[in-house]
């Protein structure tokens, strides 16, 4: 599990993110149009999985902003945010965002959060899912990811863009 952060009080996940080097864990997630996405949705395709609890918070806004503009130069990579919304909620807040560049899952009825040990288990955002950056290569093998330690803090975007340049 990890150990981390929410406005400096400790709290944990159910796990660790997968490690490097590692085929990343299969997943499905529910798009905004409510069809599955899948982790083989994007085979041949760079994937960054934007991790966190809630796209109604600052920080996780900010970052679907900054990975969405970052999105639109990177080439053969898909940027997807994953997070307990609703379909309906992400839908609504890309339409407002002018989010045209990401990728929004819902893991509201999945096991992603288990799978990528970033569930909450303790602390007021249990059963959410923490700040997380996991970068998967064209064959789905991670090759970088980073648990954010403190909740309330941005990822470290160059880190994740980095690997992929």
């Amino acid at each position: 599990m990890a150990n981390i952060t929410l406005h400096n009080d400790p709290v944990t996940t159910v796990g660790e993110l997968p490690t490097l080097g590692s085929a990343a864990p299969d997943f499905t997630l529910v798009g905004v149009d409510l069809a599955p996405i899948t982790k083989a949705s994007f085979a041949g395709k760079r994937v960054i999985l934007s991790i966190f609890p809630s796209l109604d918070t600052g920080v996780c806004a900010t970052s679907t902003r900054k990975f969405n503009e970052a999105a639109a130069a990177l080439d053969n990579t898909v940027v997807v945010t994953v997070s307990k919304d609703l379909p309906f909620a992400a839908a609504r807040f890309c339409t407002n965002e002018g989010i045209e560049n990401v990728v929004t899952g819902s893991a509201f009825n999945s096991s992603f959060g288990d799978d990528y040990g970033v569930t909450f288990t303790s602390g007021p955002l249990t059963g959410l899912l923490s700040r997380a950056v996991v970068v998967l290569d064209e064959n789905g093998i991670v090759i970088h990811s980073e648990q954010v330690p403190e909740t309330t803090q941005e990822p470290d975007y160059d880190a994740a863009l980095t690997v992929l340049a």
